[in-house]
């Protein structure tokens, strides 16, 4: 792998990873359209990576006010808004889906077919959720139910296709909470599940590491392209969904759907 393709692959994993899209289903599709092998789990751990240190580092206040010393006790005990509990809680689905089912994610789950019923499923959910959701409930206002139902269609989005983002801004409309604070919540649910992933990955495959076949600066490249446009691509949802809504990203993945499908022809 050269550094152009190092590139694209940060650009792709770091724009899909944030937008509700599903990177996974991306970054499976990549390597197909580009006629090459898939880089491999050495390459994604850079990748998803770069994501998690754009997330910790976009949202630094959130985590600073999370585990600052003189807020730390207080977060511990908060009922509502976003806290250490709710994100523990947020969390702990996915974690005992992905240690249920990381085989079949891996496997037969990664399909062509599985992929273009996924991306369609999910598209038309996310709109529904977000057009039929009359409620507008600020990021404070969630509750331990909140985050055990977005934990819960975080579960799903082990299917790649589905979206991980895609998935807990459905939950999160579908809970009311308003479109800043649905995309705000999945971005901080993202950061300990990723961080699990790599531990996870880096415990099972951490021989790998050197003898991947990617040269030292192709992976910091990777890493370094993902985090960039990862950054640039919170901000960009950020903003955009102050003022429109999920209905472009429902257009963009019935779109790629039916592009796998006639390119692939998996039925």
């Amino acid at each position: 792998m050269g550094f152009l393709e190092a590139v694209l692959y940060g650009l792709v994993q770091g724009v899909t990873e944030y937008l509700p899209v599903s990177s996974s289903a991306h970054l499976i599709l990549l390597p197909k359209f580009l006629g090459h092998e898939d880089p491999g789990i050495v390459f994604d751990v850079f990748l998803h990576l770069g994501t998690l240190c754009a997330t910790l580092l976009f949202f630094w206040r959130d985590w600073w006010n999370l585990l600052r010393p003189d807020h730390l006790k207080e977060n511990l005990v908060k009922r509502d808004g976003v806290s250490l509990p709710l994100l523990v809680l947020a969390t702990l689905p996915a974690v005992v889906a992905g240690l249920l089912f990381h085989r079949q994610a891996e496997t037969i789950f990664r399909g062509e077919g599985v992929i273009v019923i996924t991306l369609i499923v999910g598209g038309v959910a996310l709109y529904l959720a977000d057009h039929f959701s009359k409620r507008a409930r600020a990021i404070e206002s969630i509750t331990w139910k909140d985050a055990l139902g977005i934990g819960l269609c975080q579960c799903i989005s082990l299917i790649p296709g589905i979206s991980r983002s895609g998935s807990t801004m459905t939950g999160a409309r579908l809970f009311g909470l308003e479109r800043a604070a649905s995309a705000r919540f999945s971005f901080l649910m993202s950061a300990p599940i990723t961080a699990g992933a790599i531990a996870f990955e880096l415990k099972k495959n951490g021989s790998q590491l050197f003898t991947s076949g990617i040269s030292t600066p192709v992976l910091l490249v990777a890493f370094l392209s993902t985090f960039f446009f990862g950054m640039i691509s919170i901000g960009f949802l950020m903003k955009l969904l102050k003022r429109f809504g999920f209905l472009s990203f429902a257009v963009y993945r019935v779109a790629l759907a039916a592009v796998v499908y006639f390119v692939f022809r998996p039925y």
